[in-house]
């Protein structure tokens, strides 16, 4: 079985300001793309988001190769978040861990798959990574014509 592809893109006009993400599912020759907003929210809320409901709408445990322009997401899980639980959520500078409820929804539907974690260069020409983008500026258009 290969790997299910995962592109993640979240955004926010304004930080904070409306926000909105994108994510793109690839399994073989199948595509599914979402995206959602929130009104008052930041870039990082976005990343997480997106990341998070790509995830979500996996219907089974499967190995995921999930790619992101977020450091900030790909540092948190793969090097952060062990120290921020051990921690009790606080940071090495002992300030409450930022976002801590989408931390903890990522920590538990990473849970059931193998992530393979990678870091894209954004706005770069990646076809994926355009197309979230695309998805995440969508939602915040709808957002702000509703």
């Amino acid at each position: 079985m290969s790997n299910v592809m995962l592109y993640t893109d979240g955004g926010c006009r304004g930080n904070p300001g409306p926000g909105g993400w994108g994510a793109v599912l690839i399994y073989g020759k199948h595509i599914l793309k979402l995206h959602g907003s929130e009104a008052d929210t930041t870039n990082n809320r976005m990343e997480l988001l997106a990341t998070i409901e790509g995830l979500r709408a996996l219907k089974r445990p499967v190995p995921v190769d999930l790619y992101t322009d977020s450091k900030y997401v790909q540092q948190g899980i793969t090097q952060w978040i062990s120290n921020w639980k051990r921690n009790g959520w606080k940071t090495a500078a002992k300030k409450p861990v930022k976002n801590q409820d989408l931390w903890q929804m990522l920590d538990e539907v990473l849970g059931a798959h193998e992530v393979t974690w990678h870091w894209v260069k954004g706005h770069s020409g990646n076809k994926y990574n355009e197309l979230a983008d695309q998805l995440a500026n969508k939602a915040m258009d709808e957002l702000v014509q509703s």
